[in-house]
């Protein structure tokens, strides 16, 4: 009988990817309870500017530390296009399609990014589709979904809304393809700085509004544009990043159907929201689904659990 078990240093490197993306999927859950603080004050492009602004500071700086260095040529196109898309137009795209929609219509629409993550990932990338991977994210987005329905107020949906969810879900999903080669040459704290550097030049024209609301705003909501600033962008976008530069974008785009199960939890600890039954259902759906798209099985045919891709040798910046 075979014995599937990794030697230990990939052993090390799969519990080093896999503790990396979970660190990601709880910072970007808690960023639903700072958004729903910041947003009241903010607007979407504020928003999304001055999180990005603080994002970009806290990882010049660690870089300055690190003396990363500016990325190699060839990391550059993969970093434009995805602080382009994922950095800046998905931002406030996402922003500003929840306050339009409905949480039921929101779930259905955004959550599709892992499953389009997986379709480009295939095509462009060569990424496997193993069944246990399509099987674990069609009941994670049932959770998903379900969730989201469960929790919604019963508000409508704009055409504007549904367009802006559904741009926001195509953005995520053509940023995290494009990240993924870049992440061959450079580290993945250059990716994530250049690329957050990129999403706040393209958030610019809303400077003015910046100003003028962090004036009015109360404390406690530009207090929590710095945490999402810090935390879900400059930690979690770099342990993101992390864990994407060994394994794969649909195996990663998977894991964060996670989230909206951990925002049930958040929000019944932070918010007061007490989540009924279904909302339940849906959180334990989510998680089941997630582990079934991680399993072993699905694993060796070319995820995390699989031995970590080769990297090339870097030309500029040093290893994470």
């Amino acid at each position: 009988m075979m014995n599937h078990t990794p030697p230990r240093p990939a052993r090390r490197a799969e519990l080093l990817a896999a503790g990396a993306a979970a660190v990601t999927v709880v910072l970007w859950a808690s960023a639903f309870v700072s958004i729903r603080s910041a947003g009241d004050a903010y607007s979407p492009g504020a928003l999304a500017l001055g999180r990005l602004l603080a994002g970009a500071l806290t990882l010049g700086v660690i870089c300055l530390l690190r003396r990363e260095g500016w990325p190699p040529r060839s990391a550059w196109r993969g970093i434009a296009i995805s602080g382009l898309l994922w950095f800046g137009v998905y931002m406030v795209a996402l922003n500003w399609g929840e306050q339009l929609v409905d949480a039921g219509t929101a779930a259905l629409i955004v959550n599709t990014g892992p499953i389009l993550i997986a379709l480009l990932g295939a095509r462009l990338l060569g990424d496997p589709m193993p069944p246990r991977l399509l099987a674990g994210m069609a009941v994670s987005f049932a959770g998903a979904v379900t969730v989201g329905l469960s929790m919604s107020g019963g508000g409508g949906s704009s055409v504007l809304g549904v367009v802006l969810c559904l741009l926001a879900a195509v953005t995520y999903a053509a940023g995290v393809v494009a990240q993924k080669p870049a992440l061959g040459t450079a580290s993945p704290l250059q990716v994530t700085t250049f690329g957050c550097l990129v999403g706040a030049v393209v958030c610019l024209p809303f400077a003015g509004q910046l100003v003028q609301e962090a004036a009015e705003a109360p404390a406690s909501a530009t207090l929590n544009m710095v945490y999402l600033g810090i935390f879900p962008t400059a930690l979690a976008f770099t342990t993101w990043a992390y864990a994407l530069s060994r394994t794969t974008a649909s195996r990663m785009g998977a894991t964060t159907y996670a989230a909206p199960a951990l925002v049930v939890l958040m929000s019944w600890l932070f918010l007061g929201e007490v989540p009924g039954l279904l909302t339940l259902v849906g959180g334990v759906l989510c998680l089941a689904g997630v582990a079934v798209s991680r399993s072993r099985a699905a694993a060796r045919a070319g995820g995390p659990g699989a031995a970590p891709e080769p990297r090339p040798e870097r030309t500029g910046g040093s290893a994470r």
